[in-house]
């Protein structure tokens, strides 16, 4: 017999993943009904450039957090990057590409740093990032000081080659954040989920003390979560600065929580030990959508557009703890048994 059609939904909403689609067609639904102009593909791609870093930083927070820490300085990365860059470039008289990969570089070893901190010196993972925010925010701001051009203008004229990274158009059409963040969702899913590297990861999350006595380096693998998710900050960072056409200090700095919310949207558990790269790439996706939609579709005050992420965020979370809640899933089963997959 075959299952019933809410048996084989019910079935397949198990997957976090699945569920986080259907908010997202949801979405498509609801304010392509309301404004046709938000389907078109020239301006639904576009809206994805304001969102694009951080749906990157995202994907790498997620590596953190499965270890059972958690980064919050990841948004002064980005401005520390943007602003190196900046003044490598236009007041040292560094090559461009130079400069970005000293920005690169730079970002890792703040990450390092927070990293050692945590990992081998065990130091609560949210003091560490926070002070490294006030400290990567700072270091940005003395940086700043040392360019011609006074800090709050920002830092302009970049190489056309440069400018290219957010300006070129596949096929006219796709931006070239767009492909960016695909190759990093497929670098990412393959580190996290299909690598020795990434069981590792997931392990020290659902049991330091048994990564520990399995031979594992536990500590070198926390310091390298740290590492590659201030690399995605600089990688954010670079491609933010070339689609804006400046550089600056204090770019990025309002990251910090869209990227948190997307993370633990995306089904990481703040505890460590669960969480996917496709769930945190959907639901960064989600939102940076929802945020989009709401301002062209129904009007609505980007002052305000935290308050429905916010909503959305809780009753998200809040359903998904309910759901793994034996009496609840035991009283839903009683009240509706067809969607607990009886055959019919």
């Amino acid at each position: 017999m075959k299952q019933s059609l809410f048996g084989r939904l019910g079935q397949k909403a198990k997957s976090w993943e699945f569920v986080l689609l259907l908010i997202l067609i949801l979405e498509f639904i609801i304010f392509g009904a309301k404004n046709p102009k938000f389907l078109m593909p020239n301006v639904l791609l576009g809206s994805i450039n304001d969102i694009i870093s951080i749906c990157i930083i995202s994907l790498f927070v997620t590596f953190v957090m499965i270890t059972g820490g958690i980064d919050i300085q990841v948004a002064s990365i980005v401005g520390l990057t943007s602003i190196v860059v900046g003044v490598t470039w236009q007041d040292f008289g560094v090559n461009i590409w130079t400069a970005c990969i000293i920005a690169i570089i730079a970002a890792a070893l703040c990450g390092a740093l927070s990293g050692f901190f945590v990992a081998y010196c065990g130091v609560q993972p949210m003091v560490v990032t926070l002070g490294g925010s006030f400290l990567y925010s700072g270091i940005a701001l003395l940086i700043s000081k040392l360019s011609a051009t006074q800090s709050y203008k920002g830092i302009s004229g970049f190489p056309d080659g440069f400018t290219q990274i957010a300006s070129f158009k596949l096929f006219g059409v796709i931006p070239s954040q767009v492909l960016i963040f695909a190759g990093l969702t497929v670098i990412a899913y393959l580190l996290l989920h299909r690598s020795k590297y990434g069981r590792k990861v997931f392990l020290i999350g659902i049991n330091p003390r048994a990564a520990e006595y399995s031979g594992l380096n536990s500590r070198l693998i926390i310091l390298s979560t740290y590492v590659l998710s201030a690399i995605s900050a600089a990688i954010a960072g670079i491609v933010l600065t070339s689609y804006l056409g400046t550089a600056k200090s204090d770019i990025g700095m309002t990251f910090t929580l869209p990227i948190i919310t997307a993370v633990v949207l995306g089904g990481t558990l703040s505890t460590g030990g669960r969480g996917s790269v496709i769930g945190t790439a959907l639901a960064a996706l989600v939102i940076g959508i929802l945020r989009f939609g709401l301002p062209l579709c129904f009007k609505i005050n980007t002052q305000y557009l935290d308050i429905p992420v916010g909503l959305l965020l809780l009753i998200v979370i809040t359903g998904r703890a309910l759901s793994a809640n034996p009496k609840v899933i035991k009283l839903m089963a009683g009240r509706f048994p067809r969607l607990s997959g009886l055959k019919s």
